[in-house]
């Protein structure tokens, strides 16, 4: 297969809610979308880098930059036999894997749509659902937190995610352990700590939350095995994870019992099933993160989370939740039991709206084989 024609859109839309973490607060995303062309097919990508780069070191600038002046020139000229192959001729650029990642996938819609195969059967899956849970950014105060945790229980999540930062940490599990006596709820601290502040997380281990996400710094895997020793809950990585190595090494030093996984900040869906597999076999439980996508990141979020491996509930939320401005024509809705249907369309599965992405779209460029 040869890429006959890729267009990239700069899309910038409102959140409903703003995001907080302990890194930033989000009131619009900007990303990438990536349009995939050959032989009367298109595949659709989306990036997923923040617009400051707090998170990773990428930005929809440095995405759009790799994609339009490093990688696609070389993948325009080359014959893609598999989906996978992609990662192989990129993997010379070292780091930005959110921009590898939006024309990755892209490409993996474009080849299950060929295949006349849904995405999620491309990828080895045979599940038709999905688990859901659902992530809420810090609050104003615990009674506006509690209060969006019963919205989130009433719309039937089965996993509560709550952000937390130094001075918003123990009270908050502490609060929602007494309200919700039987919830599953985990804390996800973004590297907002270091291993001196053990003390906040043995605290904690008594409100029994389902784990604790990458509590240390974003590139660390030795504090966090040192921590892990110190307390009960279990520890989940996911900044510190980039590929399945650090998955291995990881698994192997007794820093992670539990692995998040995000195609769109790993390199694409080729690399976060080798995560999936190395975790699997580890027997280390593994669930699919979100960042904000719009509905092209989530419907590939979707496909993935349906494999096997993907035991726990992940951040694969209702589409209303976050957007007002829809770029896909079926949004995502999570029914009453907290899952999730998986599409059944070739590719993704979705429609994707075109002309609204077109109309919308703050930037564009259109690149051909030369």
């Amino acid at each position: 297969m040869r890429l006959e024609r890729v267009e990239l859109f700069l899309l910038r839309l409102p959140l409903k809610r703003p995001y907080e973490t302990s890194g930033n607060v989000d009131t619009h995303e900007t990303h990438v979308i990536v349009r995939t062309e050959s032989e009367g097919a298109v595949g659709w990508g989306e990036s997923v880098a923040s617009e400051l780069p707090w998170y990773s070191g990428e930005t929809p600038g440095t995405v759009w930059l790799m994609l339009e002046e490093v990688i696609l020139p070389r993948l325009l000229a080359l014959d893609i036999a598999h989906p996978r192959d992609v990662t192989a001729h990129v993997a010379w650029i070292r780091e930005n894997r959110m921009a590898k990642a939006a024309i990755e996938m892209a490409v993996w819609d474009l080849a299950a749509k060929r295949k006349g195969v849904p995405l999620s059967r491309f990828l080895g899956s045979t599940r038709d659902r999905i688990v859901c849970g659902v992530a809420i950014g810090l609050q104003a105060s615990t009674e506006a937190l509690l209060a969006r945790i019963d919205e989130e229980l009433e719309d039937g999540y089965q996993r509560v995610k709550l952000k937390i930062k130094p001075g918003q940490d123990v009270a908050i599990a502490e609060a929602v352990r007494a309200r919700y006596p039987d919830l599953r709820f985990m804390l996800d601290a973004n590297s907002a700590y270091a291993l001196a502040d053990a003390a906040v997380f043995e605290r904690i281990d008594a409100t029994r939350p389902m784990m604790i996400e990458q509590p240390l710094a974003h590139d660390d895997i030795v504090d966090h095995a040192a921590l892990q020793k110190r307390i009960r809950t279990p520890i989940c990585l996911d900044e510190s994870i980039h590929h399945a190595d650090d998955a291995r090494k990881a698994i192997a030093l007794g820093a992670a019992r539990i692995v998040n996984i995000k195609a769109g900040r790993i390199g694409g869906l080729a690399e976060a099933v080798r995560v999936h597999d190395t975790c699997r076999a580890a027997s280390v439980p593994v669930w699919c993160g979100g960042m904000l996508e719009m509905g092209i990141g989530r419907a590939h979020n979707v496909h993935l989370a349906s494999l096997e491996g993907f035991s726990l509930p992940g951040d694969v939320a209702a589409s209303k939740r976050y957007f007002a401005t829809e770029i896909i024509g079926e949004p995502f809705e999570v029914e009453k039991d907290g899952t999730m249907r998986v599409p059944t369309g070739p590719g993704i599965g979705v429609t994707v709206l075109e002309d609204a992405i077109r109309r919308l779209a703050l930037r564009a460029a259109e690149l051909r084989p030369s």
